[in-house]
């Protein structure tokens, strides 16, 4: 249990930061150390997914600063792994995923973390849009509506951005998820997994700036056929077989939200997070 937070989420240190890495020289110093300004980051968790450059060795020339860990996968085994593997060193009661180039900013962090700090929500997704946004390809942003429009089907949800990197939200919560995969089917496997055990997820304006492939976007229009499958794999799937015997953290959870949600618990008591 950490001590009251403001309602802005920046007067305390309650985030852990994975950051899963694949040859990422160009942008991982300057991600780092924009993730590392963050009032309220607690600690960073960055693995390196086998790089073939000299993203490794720049991480551990950061390393000094004692909230970054470092880990290091002797084989390239895709960005769900890597977020596996990170998952196992958080710490921090809240937790959220940072792509190591510059297309999310890590200023945003206290926006997407206040809503939880105030007992609004557990999930947080960062959502690409006016807010400030920009993309290199119409077929990239036609392909992520229609893995959107897929979850909010398949689920019975309204949610504008399914694919975006930014998804916050408890440890503990993350934890429970069961997450299986490797690759980029990460994120659907994230959400539908979420959106199965009855967590309304509470979306936010970020801001978003694409790079192209000649600048090292490595998601494909493979991964998003990949994402629904993955999506309707989740959504027939029985709740076992996804997240083994039942947990009463999710009842007390979905309890207390709901308390919240229609003001039966006082304000002090929204502003605090623990990881049971």
């Amino acid at each position: 249990m950490v001590e009251p937070a403001t309602r802005n989420g920046d007067s305390q240190r309650v985030l852990g930061v994975i950051v899963p890495a694949y040859n990422e020289e160009r942008t991982i110093e300057l991600v780092l150390r924009r993730v590392l300004e963050q009032p309220c980051v607690q600690q960073v968790v960055v693995v390196d997914d086998c790089s073939k450059d000299a993203t490794l060795a720049i991480v551990r020339g950061l390393a000094s600063d004692p909230r970054v860990v470092v880990k290091h996968h002797e084989v390239n085994r895709g960005k769900g792994a890597a977020i596996r593997t990170g998952l196992d060193s958080i710490t921090a009661p809240l937790v959220i995923i940072q792509d190591a180039d510059l297309e999310y900013d890590p200023s945003d962090y206290g926006r997407l973390i206040s809503p939880i700090l105030r007992g609004r929500a557990d999930v947080v997704f960062g959502t690409r849009g006016f807010a400030g946004h920009s993309a290199y390809s119409y077929w990239f942003v036609v392909g992520n509506q229609l893995v959107t429009t897929a979850t909010n089907v398949l689920f019975n949800c309204y949610i504008h951005d399914m694919e975006t990197g930014f998804k916050v939200m408890r440890t503990s919560l993350m934890r429970r998820l069961g997450l299986r995969g490797n690759r980029f089917d990460i994120e659907p496997q994230i959400t539908g997994r979420v959106l199965r055990l009855g967590y309304r997820i509470y979306e936010l304006p970020i801001e978003y700036s694409a790079r192209t492939r000649e600048q090292g976007k490595k998601l494909t229009w493979r991964d998003g056929i990949k994402a629904l499958f993955t999506l309707l794999g989740v959504r027939l799937a029985s709740r076992r077989s996804l997240f083994g015997d039942p947990d009463p953290y999710h009842r007390e959870r979905l309890d207390r939200l709901n308390d919240a949600m229609i003001g039966r618990l006082p304000e002090e008591t929204l502003q605090h997070v623990g990881d049971k």
